[in-house]
């Protein structure tokens, strides 16, 4: 009992770590939880653990270098824009100050920079400059020298930094735009969206060829404006709602239906106090986490039968 103990009250770094890797919330579970079955079997061998937080580190740190290897791969055969599993932050009795801390090394933008790394960089990276484990031990988890380290270290950091997010508005400021969006949308706003959206804002779909999908970004407040506002009547027609909530430390909403089953998760990069990119997961798969999911299908459907008899 007292090493779950000792495991549980590390499960939350550990998951940390291995949804960072792979921007999977389904693969970080399965890796957290073989982490767990090969911690146990070492007791059971009689392997001598100092550190249960360095041994954890490594196994979770080696099995998603391992899965992320294999996910590259699987990516390039993924239809349409992939775009992590969404992670709601807005859950459990965290301590709002760590999750404040935490917000930014959590965000869909964030995530997709990190795809740029190989996944020993990557972990590399994730370690030293996110989760702060010393130069020492990233080497001995990754396997290379401590200067070998220091160097994919900086490479790293050169590479995301540029590019990396900056939120200069208050998560509050934030949040109050964030309502204005999605009540904008689903009002029918035009003209009120198309003052919340930068010149360039952009939308991202990830519908993974399960759901109905957008067949590519789409780019231009105008252009991005008449189709929130198109997707908005949709949703009255059909009784969808959005529910606000704060997904991988930035604001969104999750899109439901009238029972409350999940048909997608929208996240918000807003700056400089407009919204500059949407990213709308759809991908049933990518949802199941959250719990049960709509037949977005069936759906589209019902909204095709309601068209054709207005149209009779």
């Amino acid at each position: 009992m007292a090493e779950s103990e000792s495991f549980e009250k590390l499960r939350p770094r550990m998951f940390a770590i291995a949804y960072r890797m792979l921007g999977s919330v389904s693969d970080a579970e399965d890796i957290v939880q073989e982490a767990f079955l090969r911690y146990q079997g070492a007791l059971r061998g009689g392997t001598e653990i100092g550190s249960l937080r360095a041994y954890l580190s490594a196994v979770v740190t080696r099995l998603s270098i391992d899965h992320q290897r294999s996910a590259r791969v699987r990516r390039e055969d993924y239809f349409g824009v992939w775009l992590p599993e969404p992670l709601l932050t807005d859950t459990g009795d965290n301590d709002p100050t760590v999750v404040a801390e935490e917000a930014d090394s959590l965000s869909m933008a964030f995530l997709l920079l990190l795809e740029r790394l190989g996944p020993v960089e990557r972990a590399a990276f994730l370690l030293h400059d996110v989760f702060g484990y010393g130069y020492d031990e990233i080497a001995r988890i990754v396997g290379k020298g401590e200067a070998n380290c220091r160097q994919i270290v900086a490479r790293a950091r050169a590479r995301i930094q540029a590019d990396r997010p900056r939120y200069e508005a208050t998560p509050e400021q934030r949040e109050r735009l964030a309502a204005h969006f999605f009540a904008a949308i689903t009002s029918g706003d035009l003209d009120g969206l198309v003052q919340l959206l930068a010149e360039d804002a952009i939308i991202y779909g990830d519908g993974g060829g399960k759901a109905p999908q957008l067949s590519k970004p789409v780019v231009g407040a105008m252009q991005l404006a008449r189709l929130l506002t198109g997707w908005g009547r949709q949703m009255r027609q059909l009784g969808l709602r959005f529910l606000r909530r704060r997904v991988n430390g930035q604001p969104g909403a999750v899109l439901v239906d009238q029972d409350g089953l999940y048909l997608g998760v929208f996240a918000l990069e807003i700056d400089q106090g407009v919204v500059r990119t949407v990213r709308s997961v759809i991908n049933p798969d990518k949802l199941r986490h959250l719990g049960p999911v709509a037949d977005a299908w069936a759906l589209q459907r019902r909204l095709t039968g309601k068209q054709q008899k207005r149209e009779i």
